[in-house]
This record gives C-alpha cells, sequence and structure tokens, in this order.
C-alpha cells in the first residue's frame, strides 16, 4: 500500500486493541454483510468492481470537450457535491494548480456559500475566456447552488447565446427526478448522475468528482485503480492485518479514554482541502445521537504559530491524525549564505523535506510528551493512485468507526435544521406559519 498507519505514539497498553477487537471485527462484519443501518447507501463499498463504464467513458469525453471548448469550469455544488473534487484537485496539483495550468482547465468551485463578493470574484477572474459550468446537484433546489447556478448560467446564455449556453452546461444530478433533472431535459443540457445508493459525501469517485477532476487535469482512470486497490487490500478480515479496522478501533479508544477531538495534521499545504473533504465526512457520518468525536484539522508547521500553544498546553480534549508525505513533488535545498544574518546556515545543504520531516518528528515528540496522543498515516506520494487509495481507506475506516459507536453513519438528520429556518426567514412558500415566530425570536 501507499499508506501506512502508525500508531506508536497513542499511549495504549498492549491489551487494550485486542479488548475492542471483537467490536471492530463485529462491525467491520456489519458492514460487509450489508445489515447495519444505513445499508441502503453502500453503493461506495464495492464501487471500484461495480462503477458504470459507460458513464466513465462519457465523463472522460466531456473533460476532453470542456478543455476544447474552455479555458476554465466553474464546478457549482456544496458539500460533498463540490468537496472531494476540490481536495482531489489540490491533492494531486497542489494549491496552485489553476495558475500553473501543467494540464487541464482552470476549476473554480461556486455554490457552496452565499456571497456576492465571492461570486463576482469568479466572474472577474473568467473575464472574457471561454468557460463552462458542471452543476451538481441531487434535487436542483439546494439554495447555494440553485443561486448560484441562475447567475452563471445567465452569464453563459448572455455570451453565448441560449444554444451555445446549452453546450457549455453539464448538469449531475438524479437519474430519473427532481428540479435540476427536468431543467436539464428540457434545455437538453448533457447529464450524468448521482447515484441512488451513495450519500454525496461519498461521491467523490462517481460523477459528482470524477468529471471536475478529469477537465482540471486528473487521470482518472489512476484515481480508480487506486480506490481499486485499497478496496481489496481493506477486504482482509484479520484485524491486526487491517488498516481500516485499526484505525476504527484506535478512534474508538481515544473516545473511549475521554477525547472529543480529532485533528488531522498535514504538512503539505496540498492537503489542506483533504482535510476539509474528512470533516465533513467525520462530522456529518459520526456527530449524530449526542455521539461522534469533533474533527478539525491543521496545517503544520503554519498552525503550530498559532494554535500551537492549545495543541501543546491546552486542554487535554485532542488526539492528533497525523497525514505525512514521504516524497514531494519537487526537491529543494537551503542554500549557504557567507553573512549567516538569519544564522540559518547550521541547515545549509539541507533539504526542506528533511527540515519538514524533523519539524514533523520534533512536534509529534512534544505533543506526545504534552499529553496529545498521535496516529501517523504515512503516503508515499500525493498522485491520483493515492489519493483514490486514501478516499477509499477513510471511508471505509469511517463506516467501521460509526457503526462501533452505535450511530447509523450515512444519514444526516441534523443539516436539515437551518434550512427551514431559513427558507421561513426568506418567506418560501409552504413556510409562512414559521416565519412570524422566527422573526420574533430573533428581535428578541
Amino acid at each position: 500500500m501507499s499508506i501506512k498507519l502508525n500508531y506508536e505514539n497513542v499511549g495504549l497498553r498492549d491489551h487494550e486493541l485486542e479488548y475492542v477487537r471483537p467490536l471492530a471485527e463485529a462491525a467491520f462484519g456489519t458492514l460487509t454483510r450489508h445489515t447495519g443501518p444505513g445499508h441502503e447507501m453502500l453503493g461506495w463499498l464495492e464501487l471500484p468492481y461495480t462503477y458504470d463504464k459507460e458513464e466513465f467513458a462519457r465523463i472522460k469525453a466531456a473533460a476532453k470537450r470542456i478543455q476544447e471548448q474552455s479555458q476554465v469550469l466553474v464546478v457549482i455544488g456544496i458539500g460533498g457535491s463540490y468537496l472531494g473534487a476540490r481536495a482531489g484537485l489540490e491533492f494531486v496539483k497542489g494549491p496552485f494548480g489553476n495558475q500553473l495550468r501543467e494540464k487541464g482547465v482552470e476549476v473554480y468551485f461556486a455554490g457552496s456559500n452565499l456571497s456576492a463578493d465571492y461570486m463576482q470574484d469568479i466572474l472577474n477572474i473568467i473575464g472574457e475566456r471561454d468557460f463552462s459550468v458542471n452543476v451538481i446537484s441531487k434535487s436542483g433546489t439546494t439554495t447555494e447552488p440553485a443561486a448560484a447556478f441562475r447567475i452563471f448560467r445567465a452569464e453563459l446564455e448572455r455570451r453565448y447565446g441560449i444554444s451555445g449556453a446549452r453546450d457549455r452546461i453539464y448538469a449531475t444530478t438524479d437519474r430519473t427526478k427532481g428540479a435540476l433533472r427536468e431543467m436539464a431535459e428540457q434545455k437538453g443540457y448533457k447529464t450524468f448522475v448521482v447515484p441512488d445508493n451513495i450519500g454525496g459525501r461519498f461521491s467523490c469517485l462517481s460523477a459528482v468528482g470524477l468529471l471536475p477532476m478529469a477537465a482540471g487535469g486528473m487521470d482518472i482512470d489512476r484515481v480508480m485503480e487506486g480506490c481499486l486497490h485499497s478496496c481489496e487490500v481493506y477486504e482482509n478480515p484479520n484485524f491486526l492485518g487491517n488498516d481500516v479496522m485499526l484505525y476504527a478501533a484506535l478512534r474508538f479508544l481515544m473516545l473511549m479514554k475521554g477525547k472529543r477531538v480529532e485533528l488531522l495534521a498535514s504538512y503539505e499545504p496540498a492537503l489542506t482541502m483533504f482535510g476539509e473533504w474528512y470533516k465533513q465526512l467525520m462530522a456529518e457520518s459520526e456527530g449524530k445521537d449526542g455521539k461522534g468525536l469533533f474533527p478539525v484539522s491543521a496545517n503544520f508547521t503554519t498552525d503550530l504559530h498559532s494554535i500551537g500553544q492549545f495543541i501543546q498546553d491546552g486542554s487535554r480534549i485532542m488526539f492528533e491524525t497525523v497525514l505525512w508525505v514521504e516524497h514531494t513533488r519537487h526537491t529543494l535545498t537551503i542554500p549557504n549564505d557567507p553573512v549567516n544574518a538569519d544564522g540559518l546556515n547550521f541547515a545549509a545543504g539541507v533539504s526542506l523535506q528533511e527540515m519538514n520531516e524533523k519539524a514533523m518528528k520534533g512536534t509529534l515528540l512534544a505533543h506526545v510528551d504534552g499529553g496529545a496522543p498521535n496516529l501517523i498515516i504515512t503516503l508515499d506520494r500525493l498522485d491520483d493512485y493515492t489519493f483514490g487509495e486514501l478516499v477509499y481507506f477513510f471511508w471505509k475506516s469511517l463506516a467501521v468507526s460509526g457503526y462501533m459507536i452505535g450511530v447509523n453513519p450515512f444519514d444526516q438528520p441534523g443539516v436539515e435544521a437551518y434550512k427551514k429556518n431559513m427558507f421561513a426567514l426568506l418567506g418560501k412558500p409552504g413556510y409562512e406559519n414559521m416565519q412570524e415566530a422566527l422573526e420574533a425570536r430573533l428581535k428578541s
């Protein structure tokens, strides 16, 4: 595997993993047999074997067409409809992928907020260049992406006319129903499917994420090969031989020991958006029924100069899972300076990767000594294949972990509360009976 789990620094006694082994194996069996709560949403579990090959070919063809007709692709979606694709593009191409333009089009993401400034900035970045839109929504009525799609659709129609706009809009939505499906069929947009048996936060290796990733220059064949490899390796029912079960068991033990927060820490800025994807996956899956670890992410060494004090010396509520990348895309070394005004000549000739590694190891020792247990997940490199491997690793570990703490990892009942209040305050039909009461509460 390109992924290795190290749990030497979590402070466990020898017997503790053995004590939770039966629970982890039972949860793993429940998942494998499709007998647990939410089992109807396990389409991702065998995805590397079952994905629609015909649609996959259409995705690659559409990506090529986008690259031929446009310099920019605007991806419109919220939550799982954009986080995975954005995480993948930055994972492989780095945070400056749009500026470097090594391959693929520039990809910008809209529809995840209601900020006028954010939306206008994307329009300004596009300028007079040709662009296309991939709108992603199972229903087509989610407020944030619906608002963004109206704005960017209007701009496409202004530039290219209704017919020209139609050829630049790609809709990823429900197979048979919903407002976006109906609109796409009426207007003749090219369509791709949001699978019925895969929830949003598990959807990035379906058309939801694959089309933006392919258009942006990722090799989605390699992504799926990595996912398949993970799927094969993590079918192993041997507890100590399966890092999926071990990671789930370790998270469970941390929770039982009073830890309430899991901090996903990385030392590569290219993993920033992967941290955002991880937060949605973990929070929406486990944060229910008064249970679950609260997931947060941090970028080291940067955040060691901000929240590092709390991690080192604050309340002992967290443990860390460190994502460490063994081989970087580039090699740079510290040059010698005859004046040595900054006192850095002790590191002259040392590579930045080696410095980063020493910083990681020094931080790990300090945090462990300070009472923050550390797990390390080592990645061989940041490429398409490893992205597919890592996504599947987190999917399956999370599912086992959710079953271990006794929740349905595949629903999200709490997400709807804010939407109802927002609709009422906006005066959406059907919510009139709530509007007056909510406005009165806000005034008081």
